[in-house]
């Protein structure tokens, strides 16, 4: 990958590794791959970098890494202005950071969460801790020195899973808010086509449509069939476009990441009805598990329990790893047994238990304090 620099200052991103998921910040920095920077006969700074994304789970930490070169090497440290954006699918922009001299400030969400590397001359890194689901997708890094900027850019991914969903009122029933609203209910967020094609080609496989986190509807199918297209269609992921989000009603396909907590089936000797179920989870010091608490206790836990129970939506569902005889089916998974009524004295119940020993890690506080010969703001 080549970035030619501007006439006085480039900003060359030095991309991570593929999977970068340590927790402290500091142990990151022995695992990047080497980068090569060098000048040719016109000035122009030639960045060879490594390529991929950086990649973490929620509740962990990440360094966002871009650096610069600056040309004259004498200007005035304090005249570097640092701004760091979210960039969505729809090209739509959100403030995460901003740096000018000793100033710093984050916004919204990332208040109190993201801080400056600071690893010397050049480093325009930063560092977010306590990495949320909606911190997944593309960033901007931007360098400027009084008229003169330039960009660069940083995907950062999570570890998770996907999962279809639909609520207890039955299939297509969401428009796109709503599809929203679900997931987040379900410790989740929409998808995006990325994560969604990711588990497609790890053999993901539903024929319903299902809202994108971008306003479009996809579903994914690894074995065609007449009632999901075509028997003599290739597999693939199958794409209805941009739909109105107001009026049109599917599916959603949600992702989830890592728990901050355990989900276990709560062991008891007789089998309970929704309430005694809600009410049994909260005398065990816990919480009924959400559903996809229970599809990240399947993937990243590895739960595997033969054993149907009630989650927090209603729905009866149980996670397989290891496929067996009695288990539902020849293929691992979170079976889903529906929606029965709340009344039936028929299963067990999934609870979640969060940890109480994790410390948090915040970034230092943000300073706004102005340098002595600084008259610009931020």
């Amino acid at each position: 990958m080549m970035i030619f620099c501007l006439e006085t200052i480039t900003c060359a991103l030095l991309f991570l590794s593929s999977f970068v998921t340590t927790y402290p910040a500091d142990l990151e920095k022995g695992r990047r791959r080497v980068v090569h920077v060098m000048e040719d006969d016109t000035g122009a700074v030639i960045v060879q970098t490594a390529p991929g994304k950086v990649v973490t789970h929620r509740g962990g930490t990440i360094t966002l890494p871009c650096r610069y070169h600056h040309e004259p090497e004498d200007v005035e440290p304090n005249r570097i202005r640092i701004k760091w954006t979210k960039v969505s699918d729809a090209f739509q922009f959100e403030d995460v950071f901003v740096a000018l001299g000793r100033q710093q400030k984050a916004f919204g969400s990332y208040r109190g969460r993201v801080s400056l590397e600071q690893a010397g001359p050049g480093d325009a890194s930063v560092i977010i801790h306590n990495i949320t689901l909606e911190d997944y997708g593309r960033y901007e890094c931007e360098v400027t020195n009084d008229m003169e900027d330039d960009t660069g850019f940083v995907n950062l991914d999570l570890e998770g899973v996907v999962f279809p969903y639909y609520p207890p009122s039955g299939r297509y029933k969401l428009n796109y808010h709503q599809a929203e609203e679900v997931c987040r209910q379900q410790d989740a967020i929409l998808a995006s086509h990325a994560q969604l094609h990711k588990s497609w080609l790890e053999g993901l496989d539903w024929c319903n449509a299902g809202w994108l986190e971008d306003g479009s509807v996809q579903y994914p199918i690894s074995h065609p069939r007449d009632q999901c297209g075509r028997k003599d269609s290739p597999p693939g992921v199958r794409n209805y476009g941009y739909r109105h989000k107001d009026d049109e009603r599917y599916d959603a396909f949600c992702f989830t990441s890592n728990l901050n907590g355990r989900v276990y089936f709560l062991k008891r000797f007789k089998k309970v009805n929704y309430l005694e179920a809600v009410k049994a989870c909260q005398r065990d010091d816990a919480m009924i598990a959400k559903v996809g608490q229970l599809y990240a206790a399947w993937k990243i836990q590895l739960l595997d329990r033969c054993e149907a129970g009630w989650v927090e939506d209603g729905s009866i569902r149980y996670p397989i790893v290891n496929p067996r005889a009695r288990c539902g089916g020849q293929e691992p998974g979170v079976r889903n047994l529906g929606f029965p009524d709340k009344k039936f004295r028929l299963y067990g119940v999934y609870c979640f238990r969060r940890n109480t020993d994790v410390q948090s890690t915040q970034a230092p506080q943000e300073t706004t304090s102005k340098p002595a010969n600084s008259t610009r703001s931020i």
